[in-house]
């Protein structure tokens, strides 16, 4: 039961890791420092609290949801695919245009975006899990090791990006953006 909270735990945050990296190119190390905090409180919160929503929605409306769960699975890959491309999208038209302006965690707007983004796929899971009978015992090392992952994924993430950013400019942009609409199509396939 370890073994598959850890798992499960590590792949929910392979895009959260991808998604600060990614928007962390043309932050500064000193931005970073201030802000990776509130990122990884933020991206935790919003992780954990679609894995815990899903789980709970799946528990409390297993016969009506079950016959459903693929097209709810569905929207929701749809959702995250969406998410994705704005984000990658706008880092790719700002790395080609060369601007400063750009969408990135500073905001608290950004933050939400990219946070929800890497978190549909942990509604999933937790919708899964509950219609698939597992109990609180079960779903609690999974947030347990999502809160683990998430924070390690924000600080490495952001850390790396902006050590990246200075080495790359604003092509590392244009390479984040076409990495998270990649990471978005490959959610939807």
């Amino acid at each position: 039961m370890i073994l598959n909270a850890i798992l499960i735990g590590l792949s929910l945050c392979a895009d959260c890791f991808a998604v600060t990296l990614c928007s962390s190119f043309l932050v500064s190390r000193e931005e970073v420092r201030k802000k990776v905090a509130t990122v990884a409180v933020v991206f935790v919160l919003i992780h954990v609290g679609f894995l815990l929503g899903g789980w709970a929605l799946g528990a409390f409306a297993t016969n009506l949801i079950a016959g459903h769960v693929a097209h709810f699975e569905r929207i929701a890959h749809i959702i995250g695919f969406l998410l994705l491309l704005y984000v990658g999208l706008e880092m790719f038209i700002d790395g080609v245009r060369s601007k400063s302006e750009h969408l990135n965690l500073d905001g608290i707007g950004g933050i939400i975006l990219g946070s929800v983004a890497t978190s549909i796929d942990a509604a999933a899971v937790g919708l899964s899990m509950a219609l698939n009978g597992a109990p609180w015992a079960e779903i609690a090392p999974v947030a347990v090791s999502l809160v683990v992952f998430t924070v390690i994924s924000v600080v490495v993430g952001m850390l790396s990006g902006s050590f990246l950013g200075r080495k790359l400019g604003h092509s590392a942009r244009i390479v984040g953006g076409l990495v998270l609409i990649g990471l978005g199509i490959h959610i939807l396939l």
